[in-house]
């Protein structure tokens, strides 16, 4: 299983209605298979990701506040 312990991540692509962008870090911390992550940057003001991963995927859900929901 790969170890997303301490990684930092950066979206390469997203949909055309995403929100997330180049702009956007991820900081991903992992305990065994629970993997939570803490995100911001670009549209996004602060997110965070909270799942299991395992050797084939990742379940993950989120929450986030992002610019046009804080004006």
């Amino acid at each position: 299983m790969i170890d997303y312990n301490n990684k930092l991540f950066r979206p390469v692509v997203n949909t055309e209605n995403g929100e997330t962008s180049s702009e956007t870090v991820f900081i991903y911390k992992q305990v065994g298979n629970i993997l939570t992550s803490k995100y911001s940057g670009g549209k996004i003001i602060k997110g965070h990701l909270i799942g299991l991963v395992n050797d084939k995927e990742i379940d993950m859900r989120y929450h986030q506040v992002n610019q046009k929901e804080n004006s």
